[in-house]
């Protein structure tokens, strides 16, 4: 937590609030949205329910291989984060993903939520990298690392299916070794009105 912005796990209940900001946002969030490439003929792929979504981020978060969050500000749930894809050994590293509503886009919430993240991965679960994946065209997910610092790696043709094709991706990253005093800290500190000491 961090002033009005708040990171906890996603949980069944939230099913009513989730559906809700996810359906006002659907022409908002859809340029940006993960899809599911056309199946084979032979087989039938549906959108998961709500409820099956929990129970798989479940057995990934119980796996040890993810942990999906919702965001709130206000204490009213406006956006998701989940670090996917984590790997242990000797890589230690996960991606973020994320949306928010739009109602309160620009107001720090995400560069707050993914700062909030990043310093969990590093301090308190053991990762060494983290990285967010976006796609070259998205204009607010792309301030939102800026304002953060994370370094561009480069770029990742056809990473994702998005929006119905396969889309590139630049690469950001964040290693441990790269904010010492904690992501939060650093946010805090470049943020309008700041005191740097």
């Amino acid at each position: 937590m961090d002033g009005e912005i708040t990171l906890r796990p996603i949980r069944l209940r939230d099913q009513r609030a989730w559906r809700e900001v996810n359906r006002r946002n659907r022409d908002w969030l859809r340029p940006w949205e993960a899809t599911v490439p056309p199946a084979p003929p032979d087989r039938l792929i549906q959108r998961p329910t709500y409820r099956q979504m929990i129970r798989h981020m479940r057995r990934e978060a119980n796996a040890g291989r993810m942990m999906p969050f919702v965001i709130e500000y206000q204490g009213r749930l406006v956006g998701q984060l989940t670090v996917a894809g984590i790997t242990w050994g000797s890589m230690c590293s996960a991606h973020i993903g994320y949306w928010v509503d739009k109602a309160v886009a620009g107001r720090g919430v995400v560069p707050t939520a993914l700062a909030l993240a990043v310093d969990h991965c590093f301090r308190t679960v053991g990762l060494h990298r983290i990285e967010v994946c976006i796609r070259p065209e998205n204009a607010p997910s792309l301030r939102v690392v800026e304002k953060l610092r994370f370094r561009e790696e480069g770029l990742r043709p056809r990473y994702l299916h998005i929006d119905g094709a396969w889309r590139d991706h630049t690469v950001f990253a964040l290693t441990a070794e790269d904010v010492p005093e904690g992501l939060l800290l650093r946010w805090h500190q470049a943020r309008p009105g700041a005191t740097q000491k």
